[in-house]
C-alpha cells in the first residue's frame, strides 16, 4: 500500500503545484483589478466632494475590498473579461470627456 502511494506522489505534487499557482494568480488578478477600479472610483468621488487624501485612501481600500470580494467566484478568464470591459468603459468615458464641449 505504501509503495502505491509513492508512485502517485509526483502526480499529486504536480496537481498541488498547479492548484496553488492558479489560486495565487486568481488572487493577484482580483487584487490588481480591484485596486484600479477602486482607485478610479475613489478619485471621482474625491473630485466631486473636494475631500482630502485620507478619504481617498479610505475609499480606495474600501472599494478594493468590495471588488475583491465580488470577483471571488469568477475564474481567471472571467476576471480577464471583466478587466477588458472595464478598460472599454474607461476608454469610452475618456473619449466622451475629450469630445464634450
Amino acid at each position: 500500500m505504501a509503495l502505491a502511494d509513492l508512485k502517485n506522489l509526483p502526480g499529486q505534487m504536480q496537481q498541488a503545484a498547479k492548484s496553488a499557482s492558479v489560486t495565487l494568480t486568481q488572487r493577484f488578478l482580483r487584487l490588481i483589478s480591484g485596486f484600479f477600479v477602486a482607485l478610479v472610483l475613489a478619485l471621482i468621488t474625491q473630485e466631486l466632494t473636494q475631500s482630502g487624501t485620507l478619504i481617498l485612501l479610505f475609499l480606495t481600500t474600501l472599494l478594493m475590498l468590495i471588488v475583491y470580494r465580488l470577483l471571488r467566484s469568477l475564474s481567471i478568464l472571467q476576471i480577464f473579461i471583466f478587466d477588458v470591459i472595464c478598460i472599454l468603459i474607461a476608454v469610452s468615458l475618456r473619449m466622451y470627456i475629450m469630445l464634450a464641449p
